[in-house]
């Protein structure tokens, strides 16, 4: 039984269209899992250098963005700039107790990036990410601190991870349609 739910779920993907954002077919008549594949989206993504980006939270999203875009390495010679600012933090106290203390904040960071082409400036994808996440207000301000820190690591990552598919899909996208410039 488990065998046949593990196949009519593979047959129900391969129906719906769904295909790998990273990679291209290289023939259209052979299934993903059986054909060769063309890997130019993830080498035009290593072309990115992502710049500097300021205070903590920024250096976190950064090093996320270089893993998920660039693993291996800054390129020598990039072709593309990705630029992301962070917009101030904003924090809302929730569940309020009697004496109107909050137990539990919720943070959003909100941050806006511009993919550019090295050479002229232009921009070619842009856009901003908004992650939301909480924490506990604790009696002990060391699992506090921690808590909070944990929540930023945690945004960091969700941000870094929509910047990069949203770059990814640009591609995917360029390259689809053969428009390579």
């Amino acid at each position: 039984m488990k065998i046949f739910s593990a196949l009519l779920l593979l047959f129900s993907l391969t129906a719906c269209g769904f295909e790998p954002l990273y990679v291209q077919k290289k023939q259209e008549s052979l299934w993903y899992f059986g054909g060769e594949f063309d890997t130019s989206i993830s080498t035009e993504m290593a072309k990115i250098k992502v710049q500097t980006i300021a205070d903590r939270f920024g250096q976190e999203l950064r090093n996320d963005l270089l893993d998920m875009i660039t693993p291996l390495g800054v390129p020598a010679r990039p072709t593309y700039r990705l630029v992301v600012d962070v917009e101030p933090i904003e924090i809302t106290q929730q569940a309020m107790r009697d004496d109107i203390t909050a137990t539990r904040e919720r943070v959003r960071y909100k941050v806006n990036y511009r993919l550019l082409s090295a050479e002229s400036s232009e921009v070619l994808v842009s856009g901003d990410s908004i992650a939301y996440v909480s924490y506990d207000i604790l009696a002990n301000p060391y699992s506090t601190t921690f808590a909070k820190k944990k929540t930023q690591t945690d945004a960091a990552k969700i941000i870094a991870n929509d910047i990069a598919l949203r770059i990814g899909a640009y591609f995917h996208a360029r390259f689809s349609k053969g428009n390579v410039q």
